[in-house]
Protein backbone atom coordinates (compact mmCIF):
# COMPACT_ATOMS: atom_id res chain seq x y z
CA UNK A 1 0.00 0.00 0.00
CA UNK A 2 2.96 2.52 0.69
CA UNK A 3 4.05 2.58 -2.99
CA UNK A 4 0.58 3.38 -3.90
CA UNK A 5 0.84 6.73 -1.62
CA UNK A 6 4.29 7.94 -2.90
CA UNK A 7 2.20 9.41 -6.33
CA UNK A 8 -0.24 10.78 -4.29
CA UNK A 9 0.03 14.46 -4.14
CA UNK A 10 -0.56 16.59 -1.78
CA UNK A 11 -1.86 19.70 -4.01
CA UNK A 12 -4.66 17.54 -5.93
CA UNK A 13 -6.18 16.68 -2.64
CA UNK A 14 -8.44 20.03 -2.50
CA UNK A 15 -11.56 19.27 -4.04
CA UNK A 16 -11.36 22.53 -6.02
CA UNK A 17 -7.93 21.86 -7.32
CA UNK A 18 -8.68 18.15 -7.92
CA UNK A 19 -12.03 19.70 -10.09
CA UNK A 20 -9.48 22.53 -12.36
CA UNK A 21 -6.85 19.30 -12.86
CA UNK A 22 -9.99 17.19 -13.78
CA UNK A 23 -11.84 20.08 -15.85
CA UNK A 24 -8.81 20.82 -17.65
CA UNK A 25 -7.76 17.38 -18.31
CA UNK A 26 -10.48 16.81 -20.53
CA UNK A 27 -10.48 20.58 -22.14
CA UNK A 28 -7.38 21.63 -24.28
CA UNK A 29 -7.64 24.96 -22.15
CA UNK A 30 -10.64 26.82 -20.41
CA UNK A 31 -11.09 30.45 -19.24
CA UNK A 32 -11.21 31.84 -15.43
CA UNK A 33 -15.07 32.37 -16.42
CA UNK A 34 -15.83 29.14 -17.78
CA UNK A 35 -13.91 27.63 -14.62
CA UNK A 36 -15.88 29.24 -12.16
CA UNK A 37 -19.01 28.88 -13.63
CA UNK A 38 -18.13 24.54 -13.91
CA UNK A 39 -17.03 25.06 -10.36
CA UNK A 40 -19.30 27.01 -8.99
CA UNK A 41 -16.94 29.04 -7.28
CA UNK A 42 -16.19 32.80 -6.05
CA UNK A 43 -13.80 34.64 -8.23
CA UNK A 44 -11.43 35.35 -5.05
CA UNK A 45 -11.84 31.40 -4.37
CA UNK A 46 -10.60 29.96 -7.85
CA UNK A 47 -8.28 33.02 -8.08
CA UNK A 48 -6.40 31.35 -5.07
CA UNK A 49 -6.76 27.36 -5.83
CA UNK A 50 -5.19 28.40 -9.37
CA UNK A 51 -2.53 30.12 -7.93
CA UNK A 52 -1.51 27.21 -6.17
CA UNK A 53 -1.27 24.58 -8.93
CA UNK A 54 0.77 27.93 -11.39
CA UNK A 55 3.36 27.96 -8.43
CA UNK A 56 3.80 23.98 -8.49
CA UNK A 57 3.91 24.31 -12.44
CA UNK A 58 0.84 22.81 -12.99
CA UNK A 59 -0.75 25.59 -15.08
CA UNK A 60 0.25 27.52 -17.49
CA UNK A 61 -1.79 30.69 -18.61
CA UNK A 62 -2.24 32.60 -21.78
CA UNK A 63 -3.88 35.96 -21.56
CA UNK A 64 -5.54 37.99 -24.48
CA UNK A 65 -8.47 40.22 -25.29
CA UNK A 66 -12.01 39.42 -26.06
CA UNK A 67 -13.99 42.65 -27.45
CA UNK A 68 -11.64 44.88 -25.39
CA UNK A 69 -11.95 42.82 -22.22
CA UNK A 70 -8.76 40.94 -20.64
CA UNK A 71 -9.25 36.99 -21.13
CA UNK A 72 -6.78 34.37 -19.50
CA UNK A 73 -6.40 30.85 -20.79
CA UNK A 74 -5.63 27.64 -18.38
CA UNK A 75 -4.25 24.38 -19.26
CA UNK A 76 -2.26 21.62 -18.39
CA UNK A 77 1.34 21.61 -17.99
CA UNK A 78 3.38 18.68 -19.40
CA UNK A 79 4.32 18.23 -15.79
CA UNK A 80 0.72 19.12 -14.27
CA UNK A 81 -0.75 16.27 -16.53
CA UNK A 82 1.73 13.70 -15.41
CA UNK A 83 1.73 14.03 -11.65
CA UNK A 84 -2.07 14.35 -11.96
CA UNK A 85 -2.28 11.22 -14.07
CA UNK A 86 0.26 9.37 -11.11
CA UNK A 87 -1.72 10.78 -8.58
CA UNK A 88 -5.14 9.67 -9.89
CA UNK A 89 -3.88 6.11 -10.93
CA UNK A 90 -2.03 6.01 -7.58
CA UNK A 91 -5.50 6.74 -6.44
CA UNK A 92 -7.17 4.31 -8.08
CA UNK A 93 -4.97 0.99 -7.25
CA UNK A 94 -5.16 2.16 -3.19
CA UNK A 95 -9.15 1.95 -3.98
CA UNK A 96 -8.46 -1.74 -5.90
CA UNK A 97 -6.59 -2.82 -3.25
CA UNK A 98 -8.59 -1.61 0.02
CA UNK A 99 -11.91 -3.73 -1.95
Amino acid sequence: MKSHLQNIQKVFENRIRLGIMSALSVNETLDFNALKELLELTDGNLATHLKTLQKHKYLQTKKRFIDNKPNTQYSITPLGKKDFTEHIAALENLLRELK
